[in-house]
């Protein structure tokens, strides 16, 4: 097997396992709350939680990564997140939501580790075409969640579902380090004291500085903080806007939901290749940013008058914007030095996870004020929209 192929079989592997594993955790919110001790609601607690793990990791992990190697930091991310839905499951209280901070924590080494990998064995002329393939595992991860997780607690109980998602984690573990040997001899230095950089401030502000490596760093970063924006409030409120706004089943509102998350995985896959084609991706970026706010403020419009308008302006929606994210990834692994890769896109990814969190309070507090979703969804998208512009005129610069 070529050496990419092994780079992007095993990255796209851990990557939709993980997001398997994490997307499971909301649908099993109700019984999960429940045998924790806690009020349904609390699930909202729980995935603000995993957010912060995840900009732990982003963050504060580089040494831990330069230190293990991606495949090993891999592997240990994984064993994380089987422990954190360990803890979660038990009836702890609010310590319980401990493991939602190690799902996330787990969660994190994904994106710096997969770059660190792929950047330095794919092909350059296919390069944005395979980070994009990897990073369709993340919407592939969650339809496989939708499909098996539900079905499987009607069958088997609750218990076996979570004993099926820490099994399904740890032997992942198992079977990529079958390509150890093949790729984590890229780790850099050894770091003994990659435990204590957790906990420093000083090694967030080092992984922050690493966007001052390129010129085009901050506007990349910018316009992919704003395309987290949008897909934050897309993936959190779709369901709401068509169930609750438009009196649609909620049934319909899952279909609406699992056709924008299948249209994303196709969307990453096309737009990289057609990015690798261009060979200007900050461009294609910018052009993306702006048909992406067309098609979400189109969504907006024409949700309430036919369901079939409904359903082809969210296969619009989830393709292009939601579709961003592999050819955002490989452009910051390509201008990013190589011994910075990791770090690069760790400071970008961090900024990213900042927006999705601020992304969907903003959105509710235009709908609490009276705006209605409607409004709400046009001001992201104006958002996007201006970020796409201005990439675009940075690039022409």
């Amino acid at each position: 097997m070529p050496i990419w192929a092994s780079a992007l079989a095993g990255t796209l592997l851990v990557q939709t396992v993980c997001s398997f594993a994490s997307i499971s955790v909301p649908l099993l919110g109700p019984p999960l709350m429940a045998r924790a001790g806690l009020a349904p609601e609390s699930i909202g607690l729980v995935s603000a939680i995993s957010s912060a793990g995840i900009c732990w990791f982003l963050a504060c992990g580089g040494a831990m990564l330069n230190h293990h190697g991606p495949i090993r930091t891999l592997q240990m991310g994984m064993a994380c997140m089987a422990l954190g839905v360990l803890v979660l499951s038990q009836p702890l209280g609010l310590l319980g939501l401990l493991g939602a901070l190690a799902i996330g924590f787990g969660n994190g080494p994904n994106t710096p580790a997969g770059s660190q990998i792929l950047i330095r064995s794919a092909p350059p002329a296919h390069r944005t075409l395979i980070f994009s393939i990897k990073q369709a595992g993340v919407p592939l991860g969650g339809a496989l969640a939708g499909l098996i997780v539900a079905p499987f607690v009607l069958a088997h109980g609750l218990s076996a579902t979570l004993a099926m998602i820490i099994a399904v984690l740890l032997v992942c573990c198992v079977v990529v380090e079958g390509f150890r040997k093949t790729l984590n001899g890229e780790k850099g230095p050894g770091e003994p004291r990659w435990a204590r950089a957790l906990i420093e401030p000083a090694a967030m502000m080092r992984c922050v500085s690493a966007l001052r490596a390129h010129p085009s760093l901050p506007m990349l970063t910018a316009v992919g903080t704003s395309f987290s924006l949008m897909q934050a409030c897309l993936t959190a409120f779709t369901a709401t806007f068509v169930y609750a706004h438009h009196g649609a089943s909620l049934a319909e509102a899952g279909q609406v939901v699992a056709l924008m998350q299948g249209a994303s995985m196709f969307g990453r896959i096309i737009l990289g290749w057609l990015a690798d084609r261009m060979g200007n991706a900050l461009r294609h970026l910018g052009l993306q940013a702006i048909i992406s706010a067309v098609a979400v403020s189109l969504m907006a419009m024409v949700g309430g008058h036919d369901p079939w308008l409904m359903y082809g302006s969210a296969a619009l929606v989830g393709f292009t914007a939601i579709g961003w994210n592999g050819v955002h990834i490989a452009e910051l692994a390509r201008v990013a030095p190589l011994p910075l890769v990791s770090s690069v896109t760790s400071a970008s990814s961090l900024f990213g996870f900042v927006g999705s969190v601020c992304g969907p309070l903003f959105f509710m507090m235009l709908v609490s004020w009276g705006g209605g979703y409607e409004v709400a969804f046009h001001v992201m998208a104006a958002q996007l929209a201006c970020f796409g512009l201005v990439c675009l005129f940075a690039k022409r610069r």
